[in-house]
């Protein structure tokens, strides 16, 4: 069970994130997580996904493919370069956008880093709906906690799982890097919900994702 100061916690990050005009809900664990998102995705729902390690534990897409819904997954294997770039695009004209987030202020803000672009602009335009699912781990105090997290732990652990040969796969720790194969080139912080987007946090009280 959680106890009286995690819960509070949890409820005023819920509260400020209301605040911004954001719906948010917390829930106990995975497993409730994961009903909650399928529950919000209708049988005719085309889905989005970007690159999330926080929706893929989960567990969400097998049963949506099983359901027969239409999933733009970019990361299904032996995809062509032209068939990833193709799918990163109806990503962004899905009926619903599920991903998780980088970093979660306790105001209410959510701070995001991306390479490529598909997945924070999904977040912010594109899709009529947005399902962000945030582990008890993303939640920060600060903004400037918020930019040592994403580019501390979010980014050489990914860098580290693509392979990529980044000074920060290598060290654990960001330089800032002028490498070609950077990993941090666009920079999102939610300060309010985009206004023709409806966006749902999802707080899960375990850890989730990098």
């Amino acid at each position: 069970m959680i106890g009286p100061v995690t819960r509070e916690r949890l409820d005023n990050v819920v509260q400020a994130l209301k605040s911004r005009d954001f719906e948010a809900l917390w829930v106990l664990d995975k497993t409730a997580a994961r009903q909650v998102v399928l529950d919000r995705i209708a049988a005719d729902d085309t889905v989005g996904v970007g690159g999330s390690i926080s929706i893929r534990e989960l567990g969400i897409l097998e049963t949506l493919k099983e359901r027969g819904q239409t999933v733009y997954d970019h990361w299904v294997p032996n995809l062509s370069k032209e068939e990833i770039l193709k799918t990163r695009k109806l990503q962004m004209q899905s009926d619903i956008f599920l991903s998780g987030t980088n970093a979660l202020i306790t105001d209410g803000r959510l701070v995001n880093i991306d390479g490529i672009g598909n997945r924070v602009s999904s977040m912010i335009f594109g899709p009529e709906r947005v399902i962000l699912v945030a582990g008890i781990n993303k939640i920060v105090e600060t903004l400037d906690a918020a930019f040592y997290r994403i580019k501390n732990v979010a980014s050489p652990t990914n860098a580290r799982r693509l392979s990529i040969p980044t000074p920060c796969a290598k060290t654990g720790k960001c330089t800032d890097c002028h490498s070609p194969y950077r990993i941090c080139r666009a920079v999102t912080i939610l300060e309010w919900r985009p206004s023709l987007t409806q966006i749902l946090v999802v707080i899960v009280s375990e850890p989730l994702g990098y």
